[in-house]
């Protein structure tokens, strides 16, 4: 080994014999872990044609209660509402579950798609936050959002849309033939209905803008069975 002389030369011999620093940069398994499911957050959203529907959810925190009650209900209308007649983006069907939501809109691109959702959410926000007497967050950061492409996505939409509340088991605690918090009452794709469904009295249904889309008013009765009333969805993959 060569001998280094001088001070200069001894405290460059002791830099090169100190051992890697064990902290500080990146390293795996390093951070937060990232719950299942997550969206990252710097992950750009694919752009959207105005011929593809999407199903958006969208969750509520636990400080927002329960969404499947009278006053949640209301609010949400109220907000499905304020978004009717928007020229570049539609909500063509709703689900209220527990604490969650299920949207079937078209949009024209996927900047109306963005800013129809965020306007939907803010007087959502705004709505349920007046009824709980709350102020604060209402919505998780991010929706999660799925472009629908073909007749077999968009009839698999549809009915794990509209029969979402038998995946979740609350058709057991209101036995009916369709769900008062979705906006099954006005789909016109049931098997076996004739003719709509009567509207019981002092009940206001969900908002619902016409479909103008190939997929939602055409193609998925094509060549697929129209949904059956006391059908559970599956997972959506």
């Amino acid at each position: 080994m060569r001998r280094c002389r001088g001070k200069e030369g001894i405290g460059q011999l002791e830099l090169a014999m100190k051992p890697a620093p064990t902290w500080g940069g990146k390293r795996p398994g390093a951070g937060r872990p990232r719950k299942p499911g997550a969206i990252p957050r710097n992950v750009r959203r694919p752009e959207l044609s105005k011929n593809h529907p999407v199903h958006v959810t969208l969750r509520v925190g636990k400080e927002v209660g329960r969404l499947r009650r009278p006053g949640a209900y209301a609010a949400i209308r109220r907000a499905v509402a304020a978004c009717i007649g928007r020229r570049d983006f539609r909500i063509v069907h709703t689900s209220i579950q527990s604490n969650h939501l299920h949207l079937l809109v078209e949009a024209s691109d996927k900047r109306a798609l963005g800013n129809g959702v965020r306007a939907f959410m803010i007087s959502a926000t705004h709505r349920l936050n007046a009824e709980r007497g709350r102020r604060g967050t209402v919505f998780s950061r991010r929706y999660h959002a799925v472009q629908l492409t073909t007749p077999r996505q968009v009839r698999a939409a549809l009915c794990y849309v509209l029969n979402n509340w038998r995946r979740h088991r609350e058709d057991f605690q209101a036995p009916a033939q369709v769900d008062r918090y979705s906006t099954g009452v006005l789909f016109d794709g049931w098997a076996g209905m004739t003719r709509p469904f009567p509207i019981p009295d002092g009940y206001e249904p969900l908002p619902v803008s016409g479909a103008t889309t190939w997929l939602l008013t055409t193609g998925w009765r094509r060549h697929h069975p129209l949904i059956g009333l006391g059908e559970t969805p599956g997972p959506l993959v």
